[in-house]
C-alpha cells in the first residue's frame, strides 16, 4: 500500500473592507495551480482561503455604510466565496472566516499558549499607526510623514494600554529557522529582506486594542476590556481552518506532516515570515514549510487605488476574456515575484496572440489535418503524456511563469512544424511521411493539453475532448478586436 502524501496550501485572508480585486485573484490562482499540481502527483491536498473580518479598517468601512459590522462582513464574505466559481478554483477549496466561532476559539487558544510561554504582557505605549496596514510603523518605514505602502493615508499617533507579544525575544530563533530552512521564503531576495530586518533589531508588537475604542474583534481571554489586534487573530486562521486545536488528526496530517505552504504579497513579508513564525514557536507548534511572496499589480503605470478609481476587479477581466484567459494571464503574463503593470489593451494583445491565434489556432490546425488524413490518437498516447518532468522542475520551486513559458515554447515548436514540415511533405505527395510527422505533432498537442491541466483546467479538458472526438473544433478562444 502506497504511503499517504499530504499537502497544505493557503492564501492570505484578504480584508473585507472592499470587494475582491485582481491582486488577490492572482494570489489565489497561483495557489490553485500549485494545489492542482500536487493533486496530480497523488497528494491529499488541503487548499485554504477565506476572509479577515476584524480590525479597524473593516469596522470603519461598516460604519461608513451604516451597517452592523457582522452584516457588512457577511455580505462581502459571499463575494469572496464567489471567486471559487469565477476563477475556476478547486471544488474542495476550504474557506475560513475569522468571525466564525471555531476560529475565535482557536485564536484564544493561541493567546493562552503564548501567554503561558511568558510572551504576552501589558504596557502603555505611543506609536505611529497606519490604518491601511493595521500596523505600527518604525521610522525606517515612514517617508515624508507617511507610510511607504499607504502614502495617501495620514499616520495616527496612538497612546493607550495594550497587550504586547515578546517579538524581540525571537530574533535569534527566527534567524536560526532561516538558516535551517533556506527555502522558507521565496524568492530568496525576500528572505534576505526579512533577515536584514531582524538583524537590525526587533521590537515587541501590540496584540490588543481597547474594546471601548475598537470593539470589533476577538475578546482577549481573561480580559473583556480588550480585543485581539487583527494580525494576531488573522494569522491563526491558517490552523483554525484545520480544526485546531480540537481536530488533532487533521492538524497532524496537513500542518505537521503536510509541508504547509503560504502565498502572500510583498507587503506581508514581516507578518508571514517573522510575526507568525514567532507565534508558532511561542505556542510550541511547527513552523510553516514555505512562503511564496508575490509582487503587486499596477494599472497603466499607476498603483491601483480606490481613490484613483483604477482598481480592476477579476470580474471585469473574466467578463471580457473569460476565466481561463485570466488564469493564463496570471500564470504567464504577470511577473510572479516582481510587480506587474497591466492594461486592458496589453491583455487583449496577449489574448489574441497567445490564445486565439496561438493555442486555439494550433489545436484547430492539428485536429483538422488529423481528421483529413485519418490520423488518430491512441489511449496509450494520453497515458504517456501524463508525466511532466519539465513542468515539475519549475513548480517544485513555485516558478509558475517559467513552467508556462516552457509549455508555450512547445506550442510554438509544434506551430512551426505544422506550418513547414507537414506542408512540405504534402506538397511532395509524401503522404505516409506526412502522416507519421502529423502523429508526432498530435502527440505533442496531447502533451500540451496534459501539461496545461493545473494552469488552465477547462482548456486542457476541451483540447483532450477535441482530440478524442477527432473532429475540427469550434474556436477555443474567439479573437477580440476591441
Amino acid at each position: 500500500m502506497a504511503e499517504k502524501k499530504s499537502f497544505y496550501i493557503t492564501t492570505t485572508l484578504p480584508y473585507v473592507n472592499a470587494e475582491p480585486h485582481i491582486g488577490f485573484a492572482m494570489e489565489i490562482i497561483h495557489a490553485d495551480i500549485v494545489a492542482r499540481w500536487k493533486k496530480l502527483q497523488g497528494y491529499e491536498v488541503f487548499f485554504n482561503t477565506g476572509t479577515d473580518e476584524h480590525g479597524q479598517k473593516v469596522y470603519k468601512a461598516a460604519l461608513a455604510e451604516g451597517k452592523d459590522p457582522q452584516k457588512y462582513t457577511d455580505e462581502l464574505a459571499e463575494k469572496f466565496k464567489g471567486l471559487k466559481t469565477l476563477l475556476g478554483l478547486l471544488d474542495n477549496l476550504h474557506f475560513i472566516r475569522t468571525t466564525e466561532e471555531r476560529h475565535k476559539k482557536a485564536a484564544q487558544e493561541m493567546w493562552k499558549r503564548c501567554e503561558a510561554a511568558g510572551d504576552i504582557y501589558k504596557k502603555d505605549y505611543t506609536i505611529k499607526y497606519c490604518v491601511g496596514c493595521e500596523l505600527e510603523k518604525t521610522d525606517s518605514e515612514i517617508e515624508n510623514g507617511h507610510c511607504l505602502i499607504h502614502p495617501n493615508l495620514e499616520l495616527e499617533i496612538r497612546q493607550e494600554e495594550n497587550y504586547f507579544f515578546r517579538f524581540s525575544k525571537y530574533a535569534p530563533k527566527l534567524l536560526e529557522l532561516y538558516k535551517k530552512n533556506t527555502d522558507l521564503v521565496i524568492p530568496d531576495f525576500r528572505l534576505n529582506e526579512i533577515k536584514a530586518l531582524i538583524e537590525r533589531g526587533l521590537e515587541d508588537f501590540s496584540i490588543s486594542r481597547l474594546k471601548e475604542k475598537m470593539p470589533w474583534g476577538v475578546e482577549v481571554p481573561g480580559d473583556s476590556k480588550h480585543v485581539m489586534y487583527v494580525w494576531f487573530d488573522a494569522l491563526v486562521s491558517y490552523i483554525s481552518t484545520l480544526g485546531w486545536p480540537e481536530d488533532k488528526e487533521n492538524f497532524e496530517e496537513f500542518w505537521v506532516n503536510g509541508t504547509p505552504t503560504q502565498y502572500a504579497g510583498k507587503d506581508q513579508v514581516r507578518q508571514q515570515a517573522a510575526m507568525w513564525q514567532a507565534m508558532l514557536v511561542s505556542a510550541n507548534l511547527p513552523n510553516t514549510h514555505q512562503i511564496a511572496i508575490h509582487g503587486f499589480i499596477n494599472y497603466e503605470g499607476q498603483k491601483m487605488s480606490k481613490s484613483l478609481g483604477n482598481v480592476i476587479s477579476p470580474q471585469e477581466i473574466v467578463d471580457k476574456f473569460g476565466s481561463e484567459a485570466l488564469r493564463y494571464f496570471v500564470a504567464r503574463e504577470f511577473n510572479q515575484f516582481e510587480d506587474t503593470d497591466i492594461s486592458m489593451e496589453k491583455l487583449r494583445e496577449s489574448f489574441n496572440s497567445n490564445l486565439a491565434n496561438g493555442l486555439g489556432n494550433l489545436t484547430s490546425r492539428v485536429v483538422t489535418l488529423c481528421e483529413k488524413y485519418d490520423v488518430r490518437a491512441l489511449e496509450s498516447d494520453f497515458e504517456a503524456a501524463k508525466k511532466h518532468p519539465e513542468v515539475d522542475h519549475f513548480l517544485e520551486k513555485y516558478e509558475i511563469k517559467k513552467a508556462m513559458d516552457w509549455i508555450w515554447s512547445l506550442v510554438k515548436r509544434v506551430d512551426v512544424g505544422i506550418s513547414t514540415i507537414i506542408t512540405m511533405k504534402l506538397l511532395e505527395n509524401n503522404t505516409d511521411d506526412a502522416k507519421r510527422e502529423l502523429k508526432t505533432y498530435l502527440n505533442n498537442l496531447i502533451e500540451i493539453s496534459s501539461k496545461l491541466l493545473p494552469f488552465m483546467p477547462e482548456t486542457s479538458r476541451k483540447i483532450e475532448d477535441i482530440i478524442r472526438i477527432g473532429k475540427k473544433p469550434s474556436h477555443l478562444f474567439e479573437r477580440i478586436d476591441a
